[in-house]
């Protein structure tokens, strides 16, 4: 075969003819690594912390281990957040009121330790108009009712967390939230795009 006719044909078959030897799309394959270091590993896509937690955390900051089930209810309140449209540090302010209000537990009716009628994630209160006991039991519910209190909140993005909080729940103890802003910090920058 000539070589004008083979280089012909090459290029037709979307190949390339380098002296003498036939190149095609090329897959570098690296030499495995012998570096016994580890590797670090970049999600690109997590949150930027300086939207999680924009004024850095107040006071000593507190943390608790979740089960399952806290887990669960703190990636409900995320995607409730996602839902309506809000942005990261709506989920941060969501997750550390509910951490302060119910340690993330869904709680139902708890007899004589009960504040009042409280329920839920945000420990709300049917006789103060937040839903009836099967709504405020729903995380998504319950979530969103929360989002909507802190949307009629002017500037709460702007406002430290525990006044953006309290401003909405009118909390006994209205510095206690800022205490879980980090950890709630963590949670959305680990789950909020899984």
């Amino acid at each position: 075969m000539n070589t004008i006719f083979r280089k012909s044909m090459l290029s037709v078959a979307g190949l390339a003819f380098a002296g003498g030897v036939f190149a095609g799309p090329i897959a570098h394959v690296a030499a495995p690594s012998t570096d016994p270091r580890p590797v670090a590993v970049v999600q690109a896509d997590k949150p930027d912390a300086s939207k999680l937690i924009p004024h850095g955390t107040q006071g000593a900051q507190s943390h608790i281990d979740l089960n399952d089930e806290q887990t669960g209810n703190a990636k409900a309140i995320i995607a409730a957040t996602k839902k309506a449209g809000l942005p990261e540090r709506a989920a941060v302010i969501s997750i550390a009121t509910s951490l302060q209000e119910s340690k993330l537990e869904n709680l139902g009716h708890l007899g004589e330790m009960n504040d009042h009628d409280s329920l839920g994630l945000f420990q709300q209160r049917p006789s103060s108009g937040w839903g009836t006991p099967e709504q405020i039991t729903d995380p998504e519910y319950s979530t969103t009712a929360f989002l909507k209190g802190l949307r009629q909140v002017d500037g709460w993005q702007d406002m430290p967390l525990t006044e953006a909080a309290q401003t909405v729940q009118v909390s006994a103890f209205p510095d206690a939230y800022a205490q879980w802003e980090q950890q709630a910090a963590d949670l959305v920058g680990q789950y909020w795009n899984s």
